[in-house]
Protein backbone atom coordinates (compact mmCIF):
# COMPACT_ATOMS: atom_id res chain seq x y z
CA UNK A 1 0.00 0.00 0.00
CA UNK A 2 1.69 3.09 -1.56
CA UNK A 3 0.09 5.51 0.65
CA UNK A 4 0.58 4.01 3.95
CA UNK A 5 4.04 3.71 3.13
CA UNK A 6 4.56 7.27 2.14
CA UNK A 7 2.26 8.21 5.67
CA UNK A 8 4.85 5.86 7.76
CA UNK A 9 8.07 7.73 5.78
CA UNK A 10 6.51 11.27 7.04
CA UNK A 11 6.31 10.29 10.47
CA UNK A 12 9.77 9.37 10.79
CA UNK A 13 12.43 11.62 11.80
CA UNK A 14 12.97 14.39 8.82
CA UNK A 15 16.45 13.28 6.39
CA UNK A 16 18.30 14.27 3.56
CA UNK A 17 16.74 11.11 2.40
CA UNK A 18 13.40 11.92 2.37
CA UNK A 19 13.87 15.14 1.46
CA UNK A 20 16.02 13.79 -1.82
CA UNK A 21 13.32 11.75 -2.88
CA UNK A 22 10.44 13.65 -2.74
CA UNK A 23 9.28 14.18 -6.32
CA UNK A 24 9.35 10.17 -6.54
CA UNK A 25 6.62 10.01 -3.30
CA UNK A 26 4.50 12.36 -5.15
CA UNK A 27 4.97 10.10 -8.75
CA UNK A 28 4.14 7.27 -6.40
CA UNK A 29 0.53 8.63 -5.13
CA UNK A 30 -0.05 9.77 -8.35
CA UNK A 31 -0.35 6.09 -9.33
CA UNK A 32 -1.62 4.75 -5.61
CA UNK A 33 -5.79 4.28 -5.33
CA UNK A 34 -6.02 3.20 -1.92
CA UNK A 35 -7.52 6.83 -0.85
CA UNK A 36 -9.98 8.76 -2.27
CA UNK A 37 -9.19 11.31 -4.81
CA UNK A 38 -9.98 14.24 -2.40
CA UNK A 39 -7.59 12.86 0.04
CA UNK A 40 -4.96 11.68 -1.94
CA UNK A 41 -4.49 15.18 -3.58
CA UNK A 42 -4.10 16.16 0.58
CA UNK A 43 -1.42 13.69 1.03
CA UNK A 44 0.30 14.77 -2.03
CA UNK A 45 0.39 18.63 -1.16
CA UNK A 46 1.30 17.70 2.46
CA UNK A 47 4.78 15.95 0.93
CA UNK A 48 4.91 19.13 -1.08
CA UNK A 49 4.88 21.53 1.49
CA UNK A 50 6.27 19.72 4.48
CA UNK A 51 10.21 19.08 2.14
CA UNK A 52 9.63 22.71 0.90
CA UNK A 53 10.67 23.83 3.91
CA UNK A 54 14.86 23.46 4.92
CA UNK A 55 15.52 20.70 6.18
CA UNK A 56 16.87 21.74 10.12
CA UNK A 57 13.51 23.74 10.62
CA UNK A 58 11.44 20.51 9.66
CA UNK A 59 14.06 18.56 12.03
CA UNK A 60 13.48 21.29 15.11
CA UNK A 61 9.41 21.40 14.48
CA UNK A 62 9.83 17.05 14.76
CA UNK A 63 11.40 17.20 17.71
CA UNK A 64 9.32 20.27 19.58
CA UNK A 65 6.25 18.31 18.59
CA UNK A 66 6.96 14.42 19.57
CA UNK A 67 9.90 14.57 21.72
CA UNK A 68 8.61 16.53 24.54
CA UNK A 69 5.45 15.45 26.39
CA UNK A 70 3.50 12.27 25.80
CA UNK A 71 0.59 13.12 25.04
CA UNK A 72 1.32 12.76 21.24
CA UNK A 73 4.31 10.38 21.43
CA UNK A 74 4.57 8.22 18.64
CA UNK A 75 5.10 5.05 20.65
CA UNK A 76 1.78 3.36 20.55
CA UNK A 77 1.81 1.44 23.72
CA UNK A 78 3.07 4.47 25.72
CA UNK A 79 -0.93 5.65 24.78
CA UNK A 80 -1.50 1.94 26.50
CA UNK A 81 0.70 0.38 29.21
CA UNK A 82 3.05 3.64 29.64
CA UNK A 83 5.65 2.58 32.30
CA UNK A 84 3.76 -0.34 33.74
CA UNK A 85 5.07 -3.74 33.34
CA UNK A 86 2.83 -4.79 30.67
CA UNK A 87 4.69 -2.64 28.06
CA UNK A 88 7.90 -4.61 28.47
CA UNK A 89 5.45 -8.14 27.16
CA UNK A 90 3.40 -6.15 24.76
CA UNK A 91 6.92 -5.21 23.31
CA UNK A 92 8.31 -8.51 22.95
CA UNK A 93 4.89 -10.09 21.63
CA UNK A 94 4.58 -7.14 18.80
CA UNK A 95 8.91 -8.02 17.85
CA UNK A 96 7.96 -11.80 17.42
CA UNK A 97 5.16 -10.65 15.05
CA UNK A 98 7.08 -8.59 13.19
CA UNK A 99 9.92 -11.38 12.83
CA UNK A 100 7.54 -13.92 12.22
CA UNK A 101 6.78 -11.78 8.70
CA UNK A 102 10.27 -11.59 8.34
CA UNK A 103 10.65 -8.02 8.82
CA UNK A 104 14.09 -7.22 11.27
CA UNK A 105 14.13 -4.26 13.17
CA UNK A 106 17.32 -2.04 13.75
CA UNK A 107 18.45 -2.31 18.01
CA UNK A 108 17.74 1.73 17.69
CA UNK A 109 14.35 1.43 17.06
CA UNK A 110 11.80 0.46 19.64
CA UNK A 111 8.91 -2.21 18.03
CA UNK A 112 5.83 0.02 19.26
CA UNK A 113 7.36 3.44 17.09
CA UNK A 114 4.25 4.14 15.23
CA UNK A 115 5.89 4.70 11.86
CA UNK A 116 7.72 1.30 12.32
CA UNK A 117 4.36 -0.63 12.62
CA UNK A 118 2.74 1.12 9.43
CA UNK A 119 5.94 -0.26 7.45
CA UNK A 120 5.10 -3.64 8.86
CA UNK A 121 1.85 -3.41 8.51
CA UNK A 122 1.96 -2.87 4.72
CA UNK A 123 3.29 -6.42 4.42
CA UNK A 124 0.48 -7.41 5.00
CA UNK A 125 -2.85 -9.01 2.42
CA UNK A 126 -5.39 -6.08 2.64
CA UNK A 127 -7.40 -7.92 5.17
CA UNK A 128 -4.74 -7.98 7.65
CA UNK A 129 -3.58 -4.48 7.15
CA UNK A 130 -6.95 -3.01 7.41
CA UNK A 131 -7.64 -4.99 10.89
CA UNK A 132 -4.00 -3.54 12.27
CA UNK A 133 -5.18 0.05 11.52
CA UNK A 134 -8.60 -0.40 13.07
CA UNK A 135 -6.75 -1.98 16.12
CA UNK A 136 -4.62 1.14 16.88
CA UNK A 137 -7.57 3.57 15.63
CA UNK A 138 -8.57 4.97 18.89
CA UNK A 139 -4.46 5.87 19.42
CA UNK A 140 -4.81 7.20 15.91
CA UNK A 141 -7.83 9.68 16.77
CA UNK A 142 -6.54 10.58 20.15
CA UNK A 143 -3.13 11.76 19.20
CA UNK A 144 -5.13 12.91 15.55
CA UNK A 145 -7.11 15.14 18.07
CA UNK A 146 -4.45 16.67 19.91
CA UNK A 147 -2.04 17.86 17.03
CA UNK A 148 -5.35 19.09 15.62
CA UNK A 149 -5.84 21.28 18.49
CA UNK A 150 -1.82 22.13 18.79
CA UNK A 151 -2.58 23.30 14.58
CA UNK A 152 -0.09 20.96 13.79
CA UNK A 153 0.34 19.38 10.03
CA UNK A 154 0.82 16.27 11.18
CA UNK A 155 -2.68 16.46 12.16
CA UNK A 156 -3.70 15.62 8.57
CA UNK A 157 -1.83 12.29 8.78
CA UNK A 158 -3.69 11.12 11.25
CA UNK A 159 -6.96 11.53 9.71
CA UNK A 160 -5.70 10.07 6.45
CA UNK A 161 -4.74 6.78 8.34
CA UNK A 162 -7.92 6.52 9.96
CA UNK A 163 -9.45 7.60 6.23
CA UNK A 164 -7.30 4.60 5.66
CA UNK A 165 -8.25 1.76 8.34
CA UNK A 166 -12.22 2.96 7.63
CA UNK A 167 -12.78 2.99 10.88
CA UNK A 168 -16.55 4.16 12.23
CA UNK A 169 -15.54 5.58 15.49
CA UNK A 170 -17.16 8.11 16.44
CA UNK A 171 -15.32 11.05 18.21
CA UNK A 172 -17.19 13.73 18.33
CA UNK A 173 -16.82 14.07 21.72
CA UNK A 174 -13.32 13.85 21.31
CA UNK A 175 -12.47 17.65 20.61
CA UNK A 176 -13.97 18.75 23.97
CA UNK A 177 -12.37 16.24 25.85
CA UNK A 178 -8.79 17.25 24.69
CA UNK A 179 -9.73 20.64 25.05
CA UNK A 180 -9.92 20.11 28.83
CA UNK A 181 -6.27 18.34 28.85
CA UNK A 182 -3.27 19.95 30.86
CA UNK A 183 -0.50 20.60 28.30
CA UNK A 184 2.53 18.17 29.31
CA UNK A 185 4.98 19.84 26.86
CA UNK A 186 5.33 22.79 28.89
CA UNK A 187 8.88 23.81 31.06
CA UNK A 188 6.66 23.25 34.11
CA UNK A 189 5.02 20.13 33.01
CA UNK A 190 8.70 18.61 31.72
CA UNK A 191 10.61 19.51 34.53
CA UNK A 192 7.88 17.83 36.81
CA UNK A 193 8.00 14.43 34.87
CA UNK A 194 12.06 15.03 35.38
CA UNK A 195 11.77 15.47 39.03
CA UNK A 196 9.48 12.50 38.85
CA UNK A 197 12.02 10.16 37.14
CA UNK A 198 15.05 10.65 39.22
CA UNK A 199 16.86 7.59 39.14
CA UNK A 200 17.18 5.93 42.55
CA UNK A 201 19.77 3.98 43.16
CA UNK A 202 18.02 1.97 46.49
CA UNK A 203 14.64 0.88 46.74
CA UNK A 204 12.05 1.11 48.98
CA UNK A 205 9.19 -0.46 50.59
CA UNK A 206 6.56 1.58 47.46
CA UNK A 207 8.91 0.48 44.51
CA UNK A 208 6.76 -2.63 44.01
CA UNK A 209 3.68 -0.79 43.41
CA UNK A 210 5.27 2.59 42.04
CA UNK A 211 4.72 1.41 37.94
CA UNK A 212 0.49 1.71 38.50
CA UNK A 213 0.95 5.15 41.09
CA UNK A 214 3.50 6.87 38.89
CA UNK A 215 0.81 6.24 35.17
CA UNK A 216 -2.13 7.15 37.55
CA UNK A 217 -0.29 10.73 38.51
CA UNK A 218 0.66 11.40 34.81
CA UNK A 219 -2.24 10.61 33.23
CA UNK A 220 -4.77 12.50 35.70
CA UNK A 221 -7.54 14.23 33.61
CA UNK A 222 -5.86 12.99 30.40
CA UNK A 223 -8.11 11.70 28.06
CA UNK A 224 -7.87 7.70 27.36
CA UNK A 225 -8.01 5.93 23.90
CA UNK A 226 -11.70 5.13 23.32
CA UNK A 227 -13.09 1.60 22.40
CA UNK A 228 -9.54 0.44 23.20
CA UNK A 229 -9.28 -3.42 25.02
CA UNK A 230 -6.82 -2.34 26.89
CA UNK A 231 -6.28 -5.76 28.21
CA UNK A 232 -5.04 -7.70 24.47
CA UNK A 233 -2.12 -6.31 22.72
CA UNK A 234 -2.36 -3.91 19.18
CA UNK A 235 -1.52 -7.31 17.10
CA UNK A 236 -4.20 -9.23 18.38
CA UNK A 237 -5.82 -8.80 14.68
CA UNK A 238 -2.98 -9.19 12.74
CA UNK A 239 -1.37 -12.76 13.83
CA UNK A 240 -1.29 -14.75 11.59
Amino acid sequence: MISLKVISCLLEYPTEELWAHRDELIEALERADELPFTQAVQLMMFVRDYTGAPLLDRQAEYCELFDKGRATSLLLFEHVHAESRDRGQAMVDLMAQYQQNGLQIDSRELPDHLPLYLEYLTTLPAKERQEGLLNIAPILALVGERLKQRESRFAKLFELLLVLSNSELETQQLSEQVAKEARDDTPEALDAVWEEEQVKFFADDKTCDSDISRHQRRFAGAVVPQYLDLDSDLTSGVSK
